[in-house]
C-alpha cells in the first residue's frame, strides 16, 4: 500500500538511479502519472515533460478501455474485445476517437503551450504512470516513443497486474513495477490517498520542473 502518488514516485526513483548519468528525459502520463514522474525527474536531475495517451472507452463505462490513442496519432484498438461487446460499431469508435483527439489537443495546449515533444533520438526515456489497469494507454505510449526514435525506453509504475507486466516486459528495455498483484480490481485500492489530479496541479508541477 502506498501512502500517495508522491511517496510512490520517491520509491520508483530509488530503483532508477542507475540511469542518472545517461542522456534522458522523464515523461509522465497525465494527469496522475505526472506526480510520481516529478519525483523521478528530481532524483535523476532530468528534464520532466508529459506524454499524452488517452483511453478509447467502452459505451457507458468510461473506465473500461477498448484501446488508446496518443498525441502523435498512434491508435491501438483491441479488436477481439470490441467484437465481444454490444453497442460498439464503427460510428461509435470514430466518435470516441474524435473526442479523445480533441482532449489531446486541449491538454497539449494546456500542459505544453501547444509545443511538440523535444527530440527523443539518442535519449533514454523513462515513462511514468501512477498505475496500470488494462495497459492500453501505456502500450500506445511505448509504441509511439519507439516511432519517435527513443534510444531506450524504461516504463516505471508503482502498480501493475502481474499478467500485464509479463506482456510488457518484452516491449521495453526495462519495466520497473513496485507491486504486481495477481488479484487486481483498481489502481486506487493500492493507495491510502488517491484523489483525482486536476489540470492545475499538473501545470504547477511542470512550471516548477
Amino acid at each position: 500500500m502506498f501512502k500517495n502518488r508522491v511517496e510512490a514516485g520517491k520509491e520508483l526513483a530509488s530503483h532508477l538511479l542507475k540511469y542518472k548519468s545517461e542522456n534522458g528525459i522523464v515523461l509522465g502520463l497525465p494527469r496522475g502519472g505526472v506526480v510520481p514522474a516529478c519525483k523521478v525527474a528530481k532524483a535523476l536531475n532530468w528534464p520532466l515533460d508529459v506524454f499524452i495517451s488517452r483511453k478509447i472507452t467502452a459505451p457507458l463505462n468510461p473506465e473500461y478501455a477498448i484501446g488508446a490513442i496518443t498525441e502523435n496519432g498512434l491508435l491501438e484498438l483491441n479488436d477481439e474485445l470490441i467484437s465481444e461487446l454490444p453497442d460498439i460499431d464503427a460510428e461509435y469508435i470514430a466518435h470516441e476517437i474524435k473526442h479523445q483527439k480533441e482532449e489531446i489537443a486541449r491538454r497539449k495546449e494546456l500542459f505544453r503551450n501547444g509545443r511538440d515533444l523535444p527530440d527523443l533520438k539518442k535519449k533514454t526515456v523513462i515513462l511514468v504512470d501512477d498505475g496500470v489497469a488494462t495497459g492500453f494507454t501505456l502500450l500506445a505510449a511505448i509504441n509511439s516513443l519507439r516511432k519517435l526514435g527513443a534510444k531506450k525506453i524504461i516504463a516505471a509504475v508503482p502498480i501493475v497486474p502481474k499478467e500485464i507486466k509479463k506482456a510488457f516486459n518484452e516491449k521495453v528495455d526495462q519495466f520497473i513495477a513496485l507491486k504486481t498483484p495477481e488479484v487486481f480490481f483498481a489502481v486506487g485500492e493500492f493507495y491510502e490517498e488517491f484523489p483525482q489530479v486536476e489540470d492545475e496541479e499538473v501545470i504547477k508541477i511542470l512550471q516548477k520542473k
